[in-house]
């Protein structure tokens, strides 16, 4: 049997496993409904075996790579108890003190994919640390299934107080010069909202198809924003008008972007919901406003 495609793939199973990946419903629903999709010679194990991400090989940059110092870190989790390990990054021929850059895991803890994209942000010129907010409860479990169901246990707004904390902790590193950005993806992308709404000193935040805040918390952003959006993302989407419609009202900076015909979760490359043409723009955009904000 020829490999399965992205193309081979009806929209309605990515759209069924952006349901499953936010806990609306759970595995048995989900291997439940996607068997409406076997067909043609497809079967279920096949569907599940090509949607589940594949994280180690998919890395683009390696853990050991040698132009980085990349190792984990700890710091206080103020709300959480005991502490919080994070991915800390940075080039390994640092001279003099360099931004930084909180990156924001999904709704699944800290897992290779998100190590990556630290590790690729390093490399761009910065230090960054990617905190793993389900440390209180032992850290990330090694698979993301497990992950989504112990980030269920604890409350968002506590984890944005641990991210927060990975913001002192970055401005208060030896190697660090103050001038601190964040991106985040899908919860990660709400973080990154919610930190820009809390922290006036932040310098730039890029939100990857995140969750919006209020209207009354977005009135208070300081930091300019680069917001990243899946035109086939309507969840997620809906929420943008209004958005939008406060940071013109209070003259707040942004860029918006939405990617035509991509998933949310476009930027993942460990899953067919990756769009290599679009995850390459929006990650380029990126590191060019961090560069543009941060340096």
């Amino acid at each position: 049997m020829k490999p399965l495609r992205k193309e081979d793939i009806n929209q309605k199973v990515f759209d069924l496993y952006d349901d499953y990946a936010h806990n609306k419903i759970d595995r048995r629903q989900f291997v439940e409904k996607l068997s409406l999709y076997a067909i043609g010679g497809l079967t279920v194990s096949s569907l599940l075996s090509f949607i589940t991400p594949n994280y180690l090989d998919n890395l683009v940059v390696k853990p050991d790579d040698p132009n980085l110092d990349s190792k984990y870190v700890e710091y206080p989790s103020p709300k959480g108890g005991g502490s919080i390990k994070g991915l800390l990054s940075m080039p390994n021929d640092t001279k003099g003190k360099l931004p930084g850059i909180v990156v924001v895991h999904e709704n699944r803890g800290l897992n290779p994919y998100i190590e990556d994209v630290g590790r690729r942000a390093a490399l761009e010129g910065f230090i960054t640390i990617a905190p793993d907010a389900l440390s209180p409860l032992g850290g990330y479990p090694g698979n993301d299934d497990e992950g989504r169901a112990m980030q269920s246990k604890r409350d968002r707004n506590e984890m944005l107080e641990d991210f927060i904390a990975a913001f002192d902790y970055l401005k208060s590193h030896e190697n660090c010069d103050g001038n601190i950005g964040v991106v985040g993806f899908c919860f990660g992308g709400w973080i990154s909202n919610m930190m820009a709404v809390r922290l006036p000193e932040l310098k730039a935040a890029v939100p990857f198809y995140g969750g919006q805040p209020s209207a009354e918390d977005a009135a208070k952003i300081k930091a300019p924003l680069m917001l990243q959006y899946a035109g086939l993302d309507t969840r997620v989407n809906a929420g943008w008008p209004a958005y939008e419609e406060t940071l013109k009202a209070n003259n707040i900076e942004y860029k918006a972007f939405v990617y035509p015909d991509v998933n949310h979760g476009f930027h993942n490359n460990s899953t067919p919901r990756f769009d290599k043409e679009a995850a390459d723009l929006a990650w380029s955009r990126t590191i060019e406003f961090f560069k543009e904000k941060l340096k």
